[in-house]
């Protein structure tokens, strides 16, 4: 009984998490338990000092009701976000507020064995650094590039562990529990809980990087696959260029989108065009060549536009696919790559003109992240929140519900 109660009072303190506000009311229909015990373990939160009222809620016509929230000093997430070349590391409240400035250091991944104790080392660094007592800790969550197995805590791309659970690895060493997913999924999850996908049904939210990674949303639901790979859209095989990806093989989407393809084609295009306000490019260092080439955007770089414009428009032709299989009513360009703003939007639209039959394509909407870089962050930190909660949690609010059968509606609303 008392395990019970414990889960739903998680429960409630998920809840609040993701909505940031909600009554009593909300709370009882969220985790389906009645208003009375709601009641009863909402007022045991506030006085234990983890919950907090905000107020009154808009009025609907009634008395208003007073609206709750977790107490942001209470209790804490560090959320990691990894790409191939670039770690940042942030201790963050449960509104979502880094404590800390962010801690963003170079770890290139598979260049050696000690890659994940280095990670380690740093995390404790962040923890030490923000003075938050450690029991107040709910979580680190980690997201990572590679087909990683989070039920296992693996990675099978980086991160060498000798096969065994980087989960347990990090948690012994800081005494915090631990989750990670793949980098694409937590920027589709935080698109799916904070983001432009919040109401959606079914969404594609693509994370722009070195690679490009694809996180699904269908039916409401972050859709993962069977192992947990699902999503590996660099590694469509859309191009008869007889380049060689990092996979393996050849031509994929990857090898002509990616911010990768971008920083190489810039390198190389400054040696025979002159007209750029890009006069030299670091050629070992992805990072500072990126940042240069966004700032040569911002200002109306031609050379540097184009870049851009011909990775969008390859995106757009993998796009073209997903649309044609899966007819999403939303797609989510989000990531790093998505700094470039609405830069992408011209020639992915134009990619889908040419390649997507109408009838599919004109009822799909093309959005820019307002999350934007920080979405890994925050996907990695609800990551946590989710498991926190037990991972039953209640579907955000759907505005496209007649797209769904009834089924999976109820499903959904006894989940």
């Amino acid at each position: 009984m008392a395990e019970k109660k414990d889960l739903y009072r998680k429960k409630i303190l998920t809840e609040l998490y993701f909505a940031k506000t909600l009554s009593c009311s909300d709370l009882s229909d969220l985790i389906h338990k009645s208003l009375p015990l709601t009641t009863k373990m909402l007022n045991e939160l506030i006085e234990e000092g983890k919950v907090e009222e905000t107020g009154l809620a808009a009025s609907t016509g009634g008395r208003r009701a007073v609206t709750y929230r977790i107490k942001p000093e209470e209790m804490y997430i560090v959320a990691v976000a990894m790409d191939q070349l670039v770690t940042r590391i942030a201790v963050m409240n449960m509104q979502n507020e880094y404590v800390i400035p962010v801690d963003k250091f170079e770890l290139p991944l598979n260049q050696s064995k000690d890659d994940l104790a280095v990670l380690t080392l740093r995390i404790n660094e962040a923890i030490k650094a923000s003075k938050v007592d450690k029991q107040k800790i709910v979580g680190i969550g980690i997201g990572m590039p590679g087909f990683v197995d989070a039920a296992k805590g693996l990675n099978y791309s980086f991160l060498d562990s000798d096969g065994k659970s980087i989960s347990d690895y990090i948690s012994s060493k800081t005494g915090i529990p631990v989750f990670i997913d793949n980098d694409s999924s937590l920027v589709a999850l935080a698109e799916l809980r904070f983001g432009a996908a919040k109401h959606v049904a079914d969404a594609m939210v693509v994370n722009i990087s070195w690679g490009v990674g694809l996180g699904m949303i269908l039916n409401g639901q972050l859709f993962r696959g069977h192992n947990g790979f699902a999503g590996e859209f660099s590694h469509i095989p859309l191009f008869v260029n007889n380049k060689l990806c990092v996979c393996g093989k050849r031509g994929c989407l990857q090898t002509e989108a990616s911010l990768s393809l971008v920083v190489e084609k810039a390198i190389e295009g400054l040696k025979t065009k002159g007209v750029s306000l890009l006069k030299k490019l670091p050629e070992h260092h992805y990072e500072q060549a990126y940042e240069a080439i966004i700032e040569a955007v911002a200002k109306g770089d031609k050379f540097s536009i184009e870049l851009f414009s011909e990775a969008g428009y390859n995106i757009g032709r993998g796009l073209a696919i997903l649309i044609h299989l899966l007819n999403p009513s939303l797609i989510v360009l989000s990531g790093r790559g998505s700094s470039a703003g609405k830069i992408w939007l011209p020639t992915v639209q134009q990619a889908l003109n040419e390649h997507c039959i109408p009838r599919l394509q004109m009822n799909t909407e093309i959005k820019v992240s307002e999350l934007g870089y920080d979405s890994e962050i925050i996907g990695a930190a609800a990551l946590v929140i989710e498991n926190y909660g037990g991972k039953k949690l209640s579907a955000p609010p759907i505005t496209h519900a007649k797209t769904y059968s009834s089924a999976i509606k109820r499903k959904i609303s006894l989940q």
